[in-house]
């Protein structure tokens, strides 16, 4: 019985540690998008809604340079839960040079992306232990750095925003070693994250390649097995008001958000039943080999595609060889779009 109690406790340390992940950012960004009005308008404690402003504005930049990364958040035990409940996994194929810096480009999304998180953003999986003296800067919506107390919380996970500017600061400013990684397909690709799929966006998302020639960054191609198959996506027949609602669900979230909605279901609380908590199945994310390119100030369009092309032989190569071990068949194949 205190075997079986055991097993229990962790059990639910495992599923509160994933149940709290996007409820925690929602609360989190509730408190200053409601506080800070209320308290402006409403309340004698205006000044503090003042000062939350201030070092907003003061702070404005930190997200897009070096970011405040906490060694402490990083290894936070919860992280550990979380890793243990699908389980997570990072693999390593070759070693990451401390001299060079690199663009690790992570496939596919999936709907929440939980292996791009707990393998780049957390110490969970061990990152900096299988790739010494590498520091990873997980690339995300430059939104969510606009929420006072939310932006505090990536950042010292070391995440930071997908632009250009954040980018080019990372892989160009902080002398060698530096690794941003990116999941390319963005939340578009959501919309083709399917159990036993392995379907990506990735031909005319050449963003990537641009940077990587103009910073001179070693391009490293990655690949998430079992992301897909955390959660089962429902496409409602045709003609149905279930079909009509959920079209206009997505045509809503990409108009005002920028975002892509899909209709996703998982497990509840206990094993076999429904709900929203993603599925226990492995997710296993590989890093390939890092693709050297030459520094180009202004690439032009023939080199972009040229590199382009390199890096697609290179991710299909690296899924070719893990799709077996990780969940896939031999015959499986990997379909760019």
């Amino acid at each position: 019985m205190v075997f079986l109690s055991r097993l229990d406790l962790q059990e639910g340390l495992r599923t509160l540690s994933v149940l709290q992940w996007i409820p925690l950012y929602v609360i989190l960004g509730a408190i200053p998008i409601l506080g800070i009005p209320y308290f402006l308008l409403f309340s004698s404690l205006w000044p503090l809604s003042v000062l939350s402003l201030a070092w907003l504005l003061y702070d404005w930049n930190t997200h897009s340079r070096d970011g405040r990364r906490s060694a402490w958040v990083r290894n936070w035990t919860l992280w550990k839960y979380f890793q243990s409940y699908f389980p997570v996994k990072l693999v390593k194929t070759h070693d990451l040079s401390p001299k060079h810096n690199y663009i690790v480009v992570n496939h596919p999304h999936g709907v929440l992306s939980f292996g791009a998180f707990i393998n780049f953003a957390t110490e969970a999986t061990g990152f900096s232990r299988i790739f010494p003296s590498i520091t990873p800067f997980l690339a995300t919506l430059e939104g969510i750095f606009w929420i006072p107390i939310v932006r505090e919380y990536v950042m010292s996970m070391g995440i930071c925003p997908v632009s250009e500017l954040a980018l080019k600061h990372k892989l160009m400013q902080r002398g060698s070693g530096n690794a941003v990684i990116i999941v390319v397909g963005g939340a578009s690709e959501a919309l083709l994250c399917r159990p036993g799929v392995s379907t990506i966006y990735l031909k005319n998302h050449k963003g990537f390649v641009k940077l990587a020639l103009k910073t001179g960054a070693y391009i490293v191609p990655s690949y998430t097995f079992g992301e897909n198959e955390v959660y089962n996506q429902e496409t409602f027949p045709e003609g149905t008001w279930l079909r009509f609602f959920q079209k206009n669900f997505q045509k809503i979230g990409k108009k005002i958000l920028g975002l892509n909605f899909c209709t996703f279901h998982g497990r509840g609380f206990t094993r076999g039943s429904w709900g929203f908590l993603p599925f226990n199945h492995p997710i296993t994310t590989v890093v390939g080999e890092p693709l050297s390119v030459p520094k180009i100030h202004d690439p032009d369009k023939e080199t972009v595609a040229k590199y382009m092309e390199l890096y697609i032989s290179a991710l299909r190569k690296l899924f070719d060889q893990h799709k077996a071990e990780y969940g896939f068949s031999e015959t499986q194949e990997l379909t760019i779009i």
